[in-house]
């Protein structure tokens, strides 16, 4: 594939899904002229070196695992590949990490709510939790900025994994469907990427790259006798939900005017159909502009009239008389880069749709779950103030499973997808969109990716002859899937003879091994102490060896954590480490009759603790569990051990 004129390249896309062609059939019809990524015009004369140069700025690297898109889809899906093992990049068009959550477009960590006659949430674990949880530790200031910084670190500390900012992917080379290397360009540093790997995945929301690798997507919204879709309109249309911008303010503790930008555009309050002005704080979500045809190449014209509305509507606020207590509050942030909702959907191996999600249809090869409400945007948003903002037109009883073939590509052999742009209809995307539940969809095709390696699989043979090995690994990884209890034959803990306990307030340490990583509705699945200093105690009959055991510790999945823009938003959450969540502890194991310490916490972080050292034969393990970081209760879900 040459490599052309990324402009060019992308106007004959847009050509080509306009009138149903394909991208190759587009370059066959036009003559594209080549762009050399050499720098031969370049006229540098370097005063150090008293000689002329052209400076090196196209580089080749080679990785096994490629993820192009820094959302938390992204973040989730490189993280997860590189623990696995594999040498993974995460390349990111931005400057910070985080995509729609990040300090640039603010957009809260939302996972499973709203469910209907049960828990208010299940909150999602996993590496999209440890995140949340690090976010209250190092930032209870509850500082955005801050929480770029924190997501950094968390990210760059990981082996493995090299992260690349301020790049974008432009193109990609493919062979016997198989996408090959793909280019980037790093604008910070002029520099040409040629990127290698053996996996790629899209994580990027608008999917260029996927796009330029000739995979199929669709954009706009089915119509009903599609997918028997009783929310999709009676006629399918182009119609993508749309970007919003927000803002913050603040009190300044005495009067001050506003003046509005000349790009403002005023606010007709009369005429915008349940866009309520309710506060003050944040906002406002329903500023938004969804587009027709393609919400991509509208995108630098959506994103001036937004910044126009949200003025409107600030001007409205403070110069209407409307609102004398805005008196003292000024804007202290807006956004300037709109937060994205939809644009292409690529299609798998299944399209994931309205009826399966509220019938909770269950999949053979379900790695993740949801279940925000369906949640569709209006068309055209705050331009079409006769229909409401947004129309919720459901909750479900329970949460829903996402399937595996929904996350990778039909078309191209090494292709996957978290996020915004999988296998979904426009009416699933309206629930499956949230923040943390592509946080879910990231962590399953990350840890796919290394397994596709190793196997020398596609994904769809993963699918079809080990989905298994997928499932269990990620259960292993904290990843809770709806009625999918883990049953690793490898794990020493279900084989032990006798699981005993000093204390016990509620539950049984026997459930500890019964492959549920967290209580269901009205089902036991713990075991808790009765106070601190507890132990916990594994016996085999006979001598096993051991160099792991991992614990699923308490967490309450049945709380929210993610931080919000508007701290007073956060009133019903715990703001610093789970309380419940176990502290210090020290693990012993009987070697040739005495007991021996094989490692120990303190200041533990996370739901999933796993622990590696030296190998030793016993035929008993021993938790003393010293204290939580709060709770007056030590509670664990799960124990394994491994040879």
């Amino acid at each position: 594939m040459k490599r052309r004129d990324f402009f060019k390249q992308t106007t004959l896309a847009t050509i080509a899904a306009g009138t149903g062609i394909s991208a190759v059939e587009a370059k066959e019809r036009k003559e594209i002229n080549s762009i050399s990524t050499a720098r031969e015009k370049d006229n540098w004369y370097q005063v150090g070196e008293g000689k002329k140069g052209v400076p090196s700025r196209s580089k080749k690297v080679s990785y096994d695992v490629v993820v192009v898109g820094a959302g938390i889809a992204g973040i989730c899906a490189a993280v997860a590949s590189a623990r696995s093992g594999a040498k993974t990049v995460l390349i990111n068009d931005r400057p910070v990490l985080g995509g729609n959550a990040s300090s640039e477009i603010r957009v809260t960590v939302n996972g499973v709510m709203h469910l209907k006659n049960k828990h208010k949430i299940e909150r999602e674990t996993g590496i999209v939790e440890e995140l949340l949880i690090e976010n209250w530790h190092y930032n209870p200031q509850e500082s955005y900025p801050v929480w770029d910084h924190v997501v950094y670190d968390f990210v760059t500390r990981e082996e493995n994994l090299d992260v690349m900012l301020n790049t974008q992917a432009l193109d990609a080379n493919t062979k016997n469907d198989k996408i090959t290397d793909i280019l980037c360009w790093q604008a910070s540093t002029e520099t040409y990427f040629t990127v290698e790997g053996k996996m790629f995945c899209d994580c990027s929301g608008d999917g260029l790259m996927a796009a330029q690798a000739g995979a199929e997507y669709r954009t706009g919204r089915e119509g009903k006798d599609e997918f028997n879709e009783s929310f999709a309109p009676d006629k399918a249309d182009g119609w993508q939900m749309g970007a919003s911008v927000m803002m913050i303010t603040k009190d300044m503790g005495r009067p001050v005017k506003y003046y509005p930008p000349k790009f403002m555009i005023p606010y007709e309050a009369e005429k915008m159909n349940k866009r309520k002005i309710k506060h003050l704080k944040e906002g406002f979500w329903w500023v938004e502009l969804g587009s027709e045809y393609d919400i991509i190449a509208d995108y630098e014209e959506n994103r001036h009239k937004l910044l126009g509305y949200m003025h409107g509507v600030w001007d409205y606020i403070k110069n209407s008389g409307e609102f004398p207590e805005s008196a003292n509050i000024v804007l202290d942030w807006v956004g300037s880069v709109p937060g994205r909702r939809e644009s292409r959907r690529f299609m798998g191996d299944h399209i994931l749709c309205q009826p399966e999600m509220e019938n909770n249809k269950q999949f053979e090869d379900a790695v993740a779950y949801g279940g925000w409400s369906f949640d569709e945007h209006c068309p055209g948003g705050i331009e079409n103030p006769s229909e409401p903002p947004s129309y919720f037109h459901a909750r479900f009883e329970e949460v829903y499973q996402v399937p595996f073939r929904s996350l990778y590509s039909k078309n191209i052999d090494n292709l996957m997808f978290a996020g915004r742009n999988v296998s979904v209809t426009h009416v699933a995307l309206s629930s499956t969109r949230i923040q943390a539940t592509c946080g879910l969809m990231g962590q399953a095709i990350g840890t796919a990716a290394k397994m596709c390696i190793d196997k020398k699989w596609s994904p769809r043979q993963l699918a079809q002859k080990d989905i298994q090995s997928l499932q269990e690994q990620l259960l292993r990884d904290d990843v809770y899937i709806p009625n999918r209890p883990a049953n690793d034959k490898n794990d020493l803990a279900k084989r032990a003879d006798s699981i005993t306990a000093s204390s016990t307030s509620s539950g049984n340490c026997k459930l500890l091994v019964d492959g549920i990583g967290r209580d269901k509705v009205d089902e036991v699945h713990h075991w808790e102490s009765d106070g601190k200093n507890a132990s916990l105690q594994l016996e085999w009959n006979e001598s096993v060896s051991i160099s792991k055991v991992e614990l699923k510790a308490d967490t309450n999945v049945n709380r929210n954590m993610m931080m919000h823009k508007n701290p007073a938003k956060n009133a019903k959450q715990v703001t610093a480490v789970p309380p419940e969540l176990l502290k210090s502890f020290v693990l012993e194991a009987r070697v040739k009759g005495q007991w021996k310490r094989v490692a120990a916490v303190e200041d533990n972080l996370t739901r999933l603790i796993k622990l590696s050292f030296d190998k030793v034969s016993t035929t008993a393990i021993r938790l003393k569990l010293k204290d939580t970081w709060g709770a007056k209760n030590i509670r664990l879900y799960e124990i394994r051990s491994y040879s």
